[in-house]
């Protein structure tokens, strides 16, 4: 199985476990030259880098081209395109319209998914999304999810690979708040309904849960940290994953 990372621009690179792939957000109101200069600091440490490409967070097309201009010159080879959860700062509003920029070329370029919907986008709108930004996509990253059968149902209909979404060990109770955060409607509810007592909500849940469920269909997996990134790396070792 293959594991891939993600953090933010200021997160100490000596924390990190020994995982090659690391992908850098840019969350709204981030300044993308910071996720560029993490990613090329990746380069140098020996990590392939994926910085973030949130469409809604570009000011404009010399904004976007700088942007990636300073990671191919710093030696980033691969990039994750997103919409990004907020309002356009400037004329982008989809990542299918910064794939059509044809800036990545040469790039290796994931795309996200969404097998339990988004809070930002319709259905329909959504499903119309995919099929118009997949023949640019090397693989898919889908959300953190919870619920196994929405994740096979969804591998089962791509053409590329999926990389699923899990998070590091969590407390229920932080993983409720997170999913209520994101939208993530059958995990919130596969939640409530397997953890019930309050005991429960307090202890960690072990990813390898979901990843004994699904990884038939897949080897890879995306983790989301949340900032626990010292009980992640710790899980990752005893599990010897790395």
């Amino acid at each position: 199985m293959n594991f891939s990372l993600e953090i933010g621009p200021k997160t100490d690179l000596e924390t990190l476990p020994p995982l090659s792939d690391v992908y850098i957000t840019m969350l709204p109101g981030g300044d993308y030259k910071e996720t560029a200069d993490k990613a090329v600091d990746l380069v140098k440490k020996g990590f392939n880098p994926v910085p973030h490409f949130p469409a809604r967070s570009m000011h404009d097309e010399n904004e976007l081209k700088d942007y990636v201009t300073r990671c191919k010159d710093g030696g980033v080879k691969q990039a994750l395109i997103i919409g990004g959860g907020r309002e356009p700062l400037g004329k982008f509003d989809s990542s299918f319209q910064l794939l059509e920029t044809g800036y990545f070329e040469k790039m290796k370029i994931g795309i996200a998914g969404h097998p339990e919907g988004s809070p930002d986008i319709s259905d329909t709108d959504l499903e119309k999304a995919m099929i118009d930004k997949k023949p640019y996509a090397d693989y898919i990253v889908t959300q953190w999810l919870l619920d196994p059968q929405p994740i096979i149902d969804f591998i089962s209909k791509q053409s590329v690979p999926v990389h699923v979404g899990i998070t590091g060990p969590l407390k229920i109770s932080s993983l409720i708040k997170f999913a209520n955060i994101v939208g993530a409607k059958n995990s919130l509810n596969f939640l409530k309904s397997n953890f019930s007592k309050a005991l429960d909500l307090l202890k960690p849940k072990d990813p390898n849960d979901l990843i004994g469920k699904v990884k038939s269909h897949t080897d890879n997996f995306h983790i989301y940290t949340f900032g626990g990134l010292k009980e992640t790396n710790k899980w990752l070792r005893e599990n010897s994953y790395v």
